[in-house]
């Protein structure tokens, strides 16, 4: 018998699960039939793998042998098919084609309008999502070229590990109140000010949220209540004065909605450009960035109170510190 990776498999599953009884429910065969096929794979491998006794199995030395290889080989090979997969859905002729994934929110629509501009003829395509781990899977995939996503002051971006990422900007984390709201009037609004309020924000699966809550243990309360909405449903919670608001300062001027930045800067968001190392030329992703960086600028560029906030500090106006590998 020729060893094949279904047999790896198996004997993973039985050091995994410490028995023959329990590795057999887990891969849906009888014990006998799992005694039998384990019985094949020592032949084949020359010896026993695992000691049997009543508390269950125990890898023998050449069980430990071959386990370690197993540790290294599965992963290569599941891999393997991913890249593989990712290349058969990945287009050959790519400068022809963006297939762009993004979170919800103006930059994506902007780096559209600019990819139409100096790319004329390419199809441009979209595919939204709250999730930043369901683009980064499908980047991975390759079931789309680029993704535009956020993640929370200095948390690490989604698949790191087989993707590159890089910095469009980071903005500060601004608040939406009222055009009627006391606190409309003020410069800067202090987290503590706003105790007794209900909040609103867009959802996700980073760490925004846990980090939002951090902010308020620091000031001294607790959220009374977060309700997690769309943008549009946010930014009607907020005028409406059920709510106030959550956002990027980058967040585009809304009838009735003033936003103010938070004193001391207590949260952060990073704007991430994402692809797969293997799918793309190093100039197109450059020319992407280039222009995600330019959408971003002009979103800023279109908030006055992002201005004002930038103005206070010294800082350029639009200016985008951070542009490195992330």
């Amino acid at each position: 018998m020729e060893l094949e990776l279904r047999h790896l498999r198996t004997v993973r599953a039985i050091a995994d699960a410490g028995s023959l009884t329990r590795a057999a429910t887990a891969l849906g065969l009888a014990q006998p039939a799992l005694s039998a096929q384990l019985k094949r794979i020592e032949r084949a491998l020359g010896g026993a793998l695992f000691e049997r006794g009543r508390h269950g199995v125990r890898a023998t030395a050449l069980g430990e042998l071959v386990l370690e290889r197993t540790r290294v080989v599965l992963p290569a090979v599941t891999e393997l098919q991913r890249e593989a997969a990712r290349f058969a859905r990945t287009p050959r002729r790519t400068a022809d084609r963006f297939r762009l994934g993004g979170t919800h929110g103006p930059l994506l629509g902007a780096l559209v309008d600019r990819l139409a501009d100096v790319a004329p003829d390419a199809q441009v395509t979209t595919c939204t999502s709250w999730s930043e781990r369901e683009l980064a899977d499908l980047l991975v995939e390759g079931r789309i070229d680029f993704a535009l996503v956020g993640v929370c002051g200095s948390a690490a971006p989604p698949g790191a590990e087989h993707l590159v990422w890089r910095e469009i900007a980071t903005d500060p984390v601004f608040v939406m109140v009222p055009d009627g709201h006391p606190l409309a009037r003020r410069r800067e609004v202090e987290l503590t000010e706003l105790a007794d309020e209900e909040w609103a924000c867009v959802p996700g699966d980073g760490c925004f949220g846990d980090c939002f809550s951090a902010a308020c243990a620091r000031a001294g309360f607790t959220p009374r209540r977060m309700y997690e909405t769309d943008t549009a449903s946010l930014a009607h919670l907020v005028q409406v004065g059920r709510a106030v608001g959550l956002c990027r300062a980058t967040f585009p001027a809304t009838p009735g909605i003033t936003t103010r930045p938070l004193s001391g800067t207590p949260l952060t968001w990073r704007h991430l450009l994402g692809w797969h190392p293997a799918a793309r030329q190093p100039d197109t992703a450059a020319t992407v960035l280039a222009l995600a960086r330019g959408a971003h600028a002009g979103a800023a560029a279109r908030s006055d109170s992002y201005a004002d906030w930038l103005a206070a500090r010294g800082a350029p106006p639009f200016h985008n510190a951070a542009q490195r590998v992330v």
